[in-house]
């Protein structure tokens, strides 16, 4: 048997009568056959956005039809059975989450597992109406929001984002500073696009007291720019960036593949995730479940288990948690990123389609 299972401590209030069973049942941890154990569950809520980033997807972006989509019935119990299986990390994700019909519904279901099963609930959104939500979220117990910036420069915002929103993301961003909720921006290097612009966006998070977090583009879907002129090492940039600042190592995580310094000058911290130049699969402990609830392992892998036709035929939750092990069984060791084969995209999902 590939997967291991070991006493976790039950989740809280079960969605569903098969739910309960389940977690009555004692499932224990997702252990994979690498004996790294899944703690971490990233679930899309929805694959539509309301900007259109170059890198990202295609302007004319064909989204899914409703019917295609869990039901917040669906995607709770989903949540719950992970809960069962020891995971205490939940990043609601998307396309763009905030954007889901009722999405504050949604996110008070979720909370009730907080101190239950969930030691956190968080979201990576693109900040557009973050403003009008903040203070909601706080109040249900998120603590920490990723937010994604590529720049601080309205015209190439518009550009990179084919959206002119560059101050909606910013009120958010303060709204949710404000609100008490830690927030950690996501900057994808672009070469020769922002490159130039990485210090003083460092300079804005860490003047808000807030972390950033530099990703490399990732070869995932049809995108409408050129991913090889695009693509910038973030071992440049860092021996770049230490050419006017002091950087100390960390040991700190957020649970996530990035790996930190402290910036002497500004005395805030700067993360590196690197999935062409350092491969970070060694430690890797989560999962993604996208809003059609299909189940990946990898996010550059096409390994996985479909979680919405169990959820649909079989009332008793047994299959769901089958399936679930199952694709934990199956988690490869490592991703296929390749910084020579990013013209041809390692996976055909879209970043939307896959959840962030």
């Amino acid at each position: 048997m590939a997967y291991t299972l070991i006493n976790a401590r039950p989740a809280g209030r079960p969605a569903t009568e098969a739910s309960s069973t389940a977690l009555a049942a004692g499932q224990g941890a997702l252990v994979d056959s690498f004996k790294r154990r899944v703690t971490y569950l990233r679930l899309s809520i929805t694959d539509r956005c309301d900007l259109r980033c170059t890198y990202c997807m295609p302007e004319r972006m064909t989204f899914l039809p409703r019917k295609d989509v869990l039901s917040f019935e669906e995607l709770d119990e989903l949540v719950t059975a992970f809960a069962a299986f020891g995971v205490d990390k939940l990043r609601i994700t998307g396309g763009e989450p905030l954007v889901r019909k009722d999405f504050m519904e949604l996110m008070a279901r979720f909370s009730r597992h907080l101190g239950n099963g969930l030691n956190e609930l968080t979201l990576t959104t693109n900040g557009t109406l973050l403003s009008k939500y903040a203070g909601e979220l706080s109040a249900i117990g998120v603590r920490r929001i990723n937010v994604s910036l590529d720049t601080l420069n309205r015209g190439l915002f518009e550009k990179i984002a084919r959206r002119d929103m560059l101050d909606d993301v910013l009120k958010g961003i303060d709204a949710a500073i404000a609100a008490g909720i830690k927030i950690k921006i996501n900057t994808v290097a672009l070469a020769s696009i922002n490159e130039h612009e990485i210090p003083d966006l460092m300079r804005f998070a860490h003047q808000r007291g807030a972390d950033m977090t530099l990703i490399e583009t990732m070869p995932m879907g049809e995108a409408e720019t050129n991913r090889e002129e695009d693509f910038l090492s973030l071992t440049k940039v860092k021996a770049d960036l230490e050419r006017q600042f002091t950087f100390t190592d960390l040991n700190d995580t957020t649970g996530g593949p990035a790996r930190y310094v402290r910036v002497e000058e500004t005395g805030g911290r700067l993360g590196f995730i690197t999935p062409l130049t350092h491969n970070f699969c060694e430690s890797c402990n989560r999962v993604r479940v996208t809003c059609t609830g299909r189940l990946y392992t990898c996010l550059g892998r096409e390994d996985g288990a479909d979680l919405r036709e169990v959820l649909r035929t079989d009332p008793s939750g047994d299959l769901l948690r089958e399936a679930i092990l199952g694709a934990i069984a199956r988690k490869p060791k490592g991703h296929d990123f390749n910084a020579e084969r990013l013209a041809t995209p390692a996976s055909p999902r879209t970043m939307s389609h896959t959840g962030g």
